[in-house]
Formats: structure tokens, sequence, C-alpha cells
């Protein structure tokens, strides 16, 4: 019997990639060891070469394409192979939906165990300018003190100055290009995460689609408004008719955190209003929306066709509820909703766009889930369908013992996150529910994020 090849950073050898991995890189196994790929596409004959190897797997790099996969294509993005925004430009988009499918199966297979129905996935209506939320971190160059704004390239925290990203509305690379030079020229200082210096640590916008305009929050590392955020928000506001309004968010915590609760507003409005089929929402910079407004548009429709028709005039339960975008949207076929979110200023809009749709069997509760929760129990309150759609780290237990509690019928799981979501079905399926299918949706064109609806009945 011949021994294991043992590999170490530095060889290199010929593969053929199998699949995609949630996170993105291509797999080989090599005698059953695996060997993770950057930028690898299924179908290649790939030269690789190790960077980093332990017992259990492998890191590589692609020294040399010998055959390309029928599914690799040209990225449309100049800057693909170095932004880490999205990585999988280079295979085309039916083959990535193929792929999110593939993840979301074997994900939910090999954490519950149980072959559960993964339908084919829903495809985003535009793959390209889709993006309603962009971030972009902000810093500065040491010599030129250019201000530089983008994305961080794979993997590290250097910065990509980005001048054109095609998932996003043109207009938002036009009115940052005008903020880069503006600001420079009012002596605003680029952030140095290192030193933790520098006063504009990211720029946030919150686009409207059907509205065409949008809010820019300045993210500051500061607790009061300089002048030079008031003048820069000035002349933003006079060169661009799409800007609806700029605000400024305190952020001088260390680490990764974008931005605070704290968000003021230094002139024009601090929301956007969406509409989608005839529904009307108000978000403010804080408040959670989805970012792809189409995508958002079928996930909304995915579970408002399950409660239409297996729950009619339900009592539902929209929790983690956000903006209260999933009640507003099924309060027409619903008897009564109740919606529960811990965020003040999505409660805040939530009310507000109670008030817009003209909903009258809404009620939008603000607070903690689980305490909210517990309340709900302790007061004997049932629910048909229960709406989960928690952040990627999916529901704490103690949440999930209460959507037991409080649900008579179902419970529909809308998740960003495969792994959170199978091991959190696991635990339904443990406690009387049953998984009835998943269907995933594509909200993240050209990465390896997906959203899944996953539907539970009671047993």
């Amino acid at each position: 019997m011949s021994e294991k090849r043992i590999f170490k950073g530095g060889d290199v050898l010929e593969a053929g990639v199998q699949k995609l991995v949630y996170e993105g890189d291509g797999l080989v196994k090599v005698d059953g060891y695996p060997i993770f790929i950057e930028g690898a596409c299924p179908e290649d004959r790939l030269k690789i070469r190790i960077t980093k190897a332990n017992k259990n797997f492998a890191n590589a790099v692609i020294e040399e394409i010998i055959e390309p996969s029928l599914h690799r294509v040209k990225p449309f993005c100049p800057l693909h192979n170095v932004c880490g925004g999205c990585g999988w430009q280079h295979i085309d988009y039916d083959f990535q939906l193929e792929q999110k499918r593939n993840i979301v199966a074997e994900t939910v297979k090999k954490i519950t165990g149980e072959d559960i129905e993964i339908k084919p996935v829903l495809s985003s209506p535009e793959t390209r300018s889709f993006r309603s939320k962009v971030q972009y971190p902000v810093s500065q160059t040491k010599v030129s003190k250019r201000l530089l704004a983008g994305y961080y390239k794979k993997g590290s925290h250097e910065l990509v100055n980005i001048k054109y990203c095609p998932i996003q509305p043109k207009i938002i690379d036009k009115i940052t290009e005008f903020i880069r030079t503006n600001a420079q020229e009012l002596g605003i200082t680029g952030y140095n995460e290192k030193l933790h210096k520098g006063e504009l640590r990211h720029i946030v916008y919150r686009m409207s689609k059907s509205e065409n305009e949008c809010i820019v929050i300045f993210v500051v590392n500061d607790t009061k408004l300089n002048d030079k955020f008031k003048k820069l928000a000035k002349k933003v506001m006079e060169e661009f008719a799409h800007v609806k309004g700029c605000l400024i968010n305190y952020n001088t915590l260390k680490g990764n955190l974008i931005m605070t609760g704290d968000t003021r507003k230094i002139q024009g409005e601090n929301y956007i209003i969406e509409k989608m089929d005839g529904k009307t929402f108000k978000i403010s910079a804080n408040s959670f929306f989805q970012v792809n407004i189409g995508s958002a548009k079928n996930i909304f429709n995915t579970v408002k066709d399950i409660v239409s028709a297996n729950y009619p005039d339900s009592r539902i339960l929209d929790a983690y509820s956000g903006v209260s975008s999933f009640g507003i949207w099924l309060s027409d076929i619903a008897r009564e909703v109740v919606s529960v979110e811990e965020a003040p200023s999505a409660t805040k809009d939530a009310s507000d766009n109670v008030e817009l749709n003209n909903v009258k069997n809404l009620t939008a509760l603000n607070g903690d889930a689980k305490k909210i929760f517990a309340q709900l129990c302790e007061n004997g309150e049932r629910f048909d369908v229960t709406v989960l759609d928690p952040p990627r780290k999916g529901c704490e237990k103690e949440s999930l013992d209460f959507a037991l509690k409080l649900s008579d019928k179902a419970i529909i799981y809308v998740s960003c996150n495969p792994s959170t979501l199978a091991r959190d079905l696991k635990y339904l399926h443990e406690n009387g529910f049953k998984t009835k299918y998943i269907q995933p949706v594509d909200m993240f064109c050209h990465s390896y994020h997906i959203e899944s609806v996953a539907w539970l009945e009671r047993i």
C-alpha cells in the first residue's frame, strides 16, 4: 500500500478542480487530502503551488491554467483579481447559481444528516449595478496624502482605490471621486487603522433604486461635528441632485465595526424611500435592508407565496424584522402581524412604514428579541407562522426555543449563511418541526454569498 503524499509550502502539482466551496475557493482532493485554490473554476485543469499546508488541508494559488473549464469566462471588472469585493466573475453566471445550490445542499446534508429538497437558485434580476448599500473604507497615502476609498484586497487590509465598480450604480463612482478630491482640499485626513488616527474612516451610501437617490454617511474617528464635514456635505449636496442627505456617524472604536448607532444629520434627509410593487419602505442610515432590491423582492414573494398558499388569514410573528419589510409585505394576506426588532432606528422606520403603507394589522415592537419573545410566551400568545430573519450568526438557542413555543403551524427561516441555517434547522428538527424545502436566492451576484428561505412545518 502506497503512503499518502505529504504536502508542504512551495510544492507544485497538476490538478483538476472538482467544485467550489463556501468562502469561494475551488476544491481539489489528492488521496482524500483537500487543497483549496483561490480563483479556480470547477472543471479547470491547473498547475498549482501550495502556499500553506497542515495535516488537514492546504491552500494553493494558480501557477498556470493548463486547460480552462468551459464555465470560465473573462471577468467584466478590470480590478477583479485584486479587489476582494466579488470573487466569482471568472465563472459564468448560471454555473455560479449551480455551485451555490450545491453549497447549500452539501452544507445542510452534512450538518443535519437529512436529504432536504433544495430548489434551483432564484437568479438576480440584475447582475450588475444592483448594490443599493455601499461601504467604502478610507485611507491616505503617506507621501502625496491622496485619499483612497474602495475595497480591501482579498484576505488583507490593503485598500484598492476604486474608481469604477460595475456592481453598483454609476452615480456612486462619481460621488466618491468628488468626495476624495474635495475632502483632501478641505484638509480632511484618511483613517490609519494601525495608528487609530485620521478623521474619515468610511464613506457609506444607501441608494434607492425606485427613486434614484441616496444618502451619504461620513463615518468619522471623532465625537463631534467638525466644520470641514459641514463644508464637504454642502459641496456634495450642491453638486449632486441624487444626494438626498448627508450624515455623520461617530465611531472612535478600534476594530472592524463600520458604523456605531450614533448617526446625526448634517444636511438634507436622514433616510431613503424605496418602493416595490406598491409597497413603500423608509430606510434610515442604521436600519437593515437587503442590498439587492430585485432579489429582495424574490425573497419577499417566496415567503408570501408559502403563506398565502398554505396559511391564509394567519397570525404572523415577524422576528428580527428590521424596518418590518416582511411584515408589511405579508400584511395584506395576514389576519395580524407582530414584528420584533432590536435596533431603535429600524423600529422607528417600521412604525413610519406602517403609516406610509396604511397598514392596520401590524404592531411593531422594539427591544431585545429574547425578552419580547419571553413576554409573548408569558402572555400566552400564539402565531400560525413565525418568520425568522436573523443576522449571519443565526439564531441563539434561546430564541429558537421561543419560536418553537410561539409557532403553531410553521416557521419560515430566511438565512444569509448556509452553515448557521443548517445548524438551526437541525435543532428545529429535533424539536418537532420538519423542513419542507429550501429555496436559495442569489442576493450577492459574483460572490460565494447565498440567501436561503427554508420552510418548516410542525410535525
